[in-house]
């Protein structure tokens, strides 16, 4: 049964003014107790991250989608798996995801490493018939064999070791020391006049009413999209073509609910929304401001949020691509 309990806050759905805490980005994430980081998870995870021999085709792995030399995914309005073939969502970001309370659009995930375990095994992403097959290829390559004997012990290949090591690799993914966050903790010229004036109206019109907390992504909250329908931009965006949540539970009520997303390096995330259907940073302010608080926005405010939402970018801590172990003389298909 999905666990996750519905919150919708009463201000969200009237649009009142919320006030922001003022909180900056952790720089390390959280690990769960049956999955502390170490070194050696870290390393492992990142070779299985990168290594496209984790799909059936040999083509497609993890950062296929959530690129970390880019913005966390891949720009694409919906992501494309084996075989050229796509979803009807598009990638959200990897980079601070550890601070997410479920995972995926719909929130069907309770951890990064439950999340890990999906695209693998979805015939649309990475196409493996079964974690079985994942586990047998992985047995044949001597480099693992070794990788996971460091991370987790001696014939320690498995399901959950994996998504372990992606899950503690993921971790690391954080961006720290945005202007925001250099605003808040002190530095006063950290920020614009104009970033610092669309933080204001971000308050006022009730955007941090959901988008709260240091990653701007609610306390692990659901909320509708839109609430405020309207029958000439669906026909644009096709945003009620996905139930959403419902997908997950087969509950009406939980139609087109969906987890708050982050607004950390929102502006590198284009295109946005659950089906990647808007393709700039300032029409999807517009968008959300119309449908969700039923604001209507004036130019000059859309570009003060825009350029607040730019503040969010934070610092990438630099990634360099693994070995991956390689399999001499042979190929696994």
């Amino acid at each position: 049964m999905f666990k996750f309990r519905l919150l919708v806050s009463a201000i969200a759905l009237t649009g009142s003014m919320s006030v922001m805490a003022a909180e900056p980005l952790p720089s390390v994430a959280p690990a769960p107790a049956d999955n502390p980081t170490t070194l050696e998870k870290v390393t492992l995870g990142k070779m299985l991250y990168h290594d496209p021999r984790l799909s059936s085709t040999g083509t497609v792995s993890c950062a296929s989608c959530h690129n970390t030399m880019l913005g966390g995914e891949d720009n694409r309005s919906v992501a494309m798996g084996v075989n050229g073939q796509t979803g009807g969502r598009s990638a959200p970001t990897v980079w601070n995801a550890a601070f997410n309370k479920v995972q995926f659009w719909d929130g069907r995930a309770e951890s990064l490493e439950a999340q890990a375990a999906g695209p693998v095994t979805n015939p649309i992403e990475m196409g493996m018939k079964s974690w079985d097959d994942v586990v047998a290829r992985l047995k044949t390559i001597e480099g693992y064999q070794d990788a996971f004997e460091k991370a987790f012990g001696k014939d320690s290949i498995s399901k959950e070791n994996a998504t372990k090591a992606i899950a503690a690799y993921e971790r690391t993914l954080i961006t720290p020391n945005s202007p925001y966050d250099k605003y808040v903790g002190g530095d006063k010229d950290a920020m614009t006049k104009q970033q610092i004036r669309g933080m204001e109206k971000a308050v006022e019109i009730g955007c941090t009413s959901c988008h709260s907390g240091p990653a701007f992504n609610g306390p692990g909250m659901f909320q509708k999209f839109p609430v405020n329908s309207n029958g000439y931009f669906e026909a644009q965006y096709h945003f009620l073509k996905d139930k959403g949540l419902a997908e997950v539970t087969k509950k009406d009520s939980d139609a087109h609910m969906w987890k708050v997303p982050t607004l950390r390096n929102v502006a590198l995330t284009a295109p946005y929304f659950h089906n990647g259907s808007v393709k700039t940073l300032d029409r999807a302010v517009w968008l959300m401001a119309k449908l969700q608080l039923n604001k209507e926005l004036s130019d000059g405010d859309v570009a003060d949020i825009v350029a607040f939402l730019n503040a969010l970018t934070g610092e990438f801590p630099t990634q360099t691509m693994p070995q991956l172990p390689g399999t001499p003389g042979s190929t696994f298909n």
